[in-house]
């Protein structure tokens, strides 16, 4: 079995992860020919192309086969880490910014209950990157081998992984008071969420849809949709005055009972379930993340 640089294989994550030739030379601190020249020498070596030239960049199968592997590298180099730290804590530095450790998290969860379960690793210095994409598509960066876990709503494992039920995420329909008096002084019904537009995350989000279809019976919803790309700014949009938004319970609940937000559907609440996916890997690294994240999620989510 061949034997790959490892420096060339950084060189690889750098050029993805950084989307560029030019910005993975920066993040390596070396030339922008030595990036070209060090991929060129991994592609012979691999007998493939590894990266597709594209707008943008993007990689191959081969290339996301060698990504997997790098990041599993990571893991054993974070994994040492630890343990030489803990036998003599004055020997080792602080992590290089290549040897982050990536999981895909939706942006609800980050938003409400994920980020403060990362608290204690954070602060023991565990060199993290979070990717942040609609629940249903963070699985996808799992199964591309660009992240070693991910909170997702899909429940089937990948090959070499394992999941774990993390519990159901509550959904809520919440207006400004003053715009439901307007709009809604019934509430949200059947015959009138097509009054006022709908605030979802983005073109992937169907969780406005999705809640609407299922408090209402219906099977085909269709609605006015503006787009904001952040939990926190989709409840923001909504104080303004924008329209309606579904969001969790949790991100809503303060809001609701100052009485800055009212719930404009409270029979209708939708529960998510969520899983958390990670790489079926002996290391204590990704041992304590999917403990800092299921005991978090037993706390907060039905």
């Amino acid at each position: 079995m061949s034997t790959y640089d490892p420096a060339a294989l950084e060189c690889l994550a750098a050029i993805v992860e950084e989307g560029g030739f030019e910005r993975a030379a920066q993040r390596l601190n070396i030339t922008q020919s030595a990036v070209s020249q060090r991929l060129r020498a991994l592609e012979a070596q691999v007998g493939t192309v590894l990266i597709v030239r594209s707008r943008p960049l993007r990689p191959t199968s081969a290339g996301n086969l060698l990504l997997k592997h790098t990041k599993q590298v990571r893991l054993l180099r974070a994994d040492l880490e630890r343990d030489l730290r803990d036998l003599a804590p004055s020997s080792t530095g602080g992590a290089r910014d290549e040897e982050r450790i990536s999981i895909a998290v939706n942006a609800d969860s980050l938003a409400t209950w994920a980020l403060p379960a990362l608290n204690g690793l954070a602060r023991q210095g565990l060199p993290m990157e979070i990717i942040t994409d609609d629940q249903d598509f963070t699985h996808e960066w799992l199964r591309e081998g660009q992240v070693l876990g991910c909170i997702t709503t899909l429940k089937q494992a990948l090959r070499g992984c394992k999941v774990v039920p993390l519990g159901a995420m509550e959904y809520v329909a919440i207006a400004q008071p003053e715009y439901a008096a307007e709009h809604f002084p019934q509430g949200l019904t059947a015959h009138n969420f097509r009054d006022a537009p709908f605030i979802a995350f983005n073109r992937k989000d169907d969780m406005q849809s999705e809640f609407v279809g299922k408090a209402f019976g219906l099977r085909r919803v269709t609605l006015h949709q503006i787009f904001v790309p952040s939990s926190e700014g989709q409840v923001r949009a909504v104080l303004a005055g924008w329209g309606v938004s579904v969001v969790p319970e949790l991100l809503a609940r303060g809001l609701i009972a100052q009485g800055q937000l009212v719930n404009l559907a409270p029979q209708a609440a939708l529960p998510i379930q969520l899983y958390w996916h990670c790489w079926n890997l002996e290391s204590e690294v990704l041992d304590q993340l999917s403990a800092a994240l299921t005991g978090a999620a037993a706390q907060a989510l039905a």
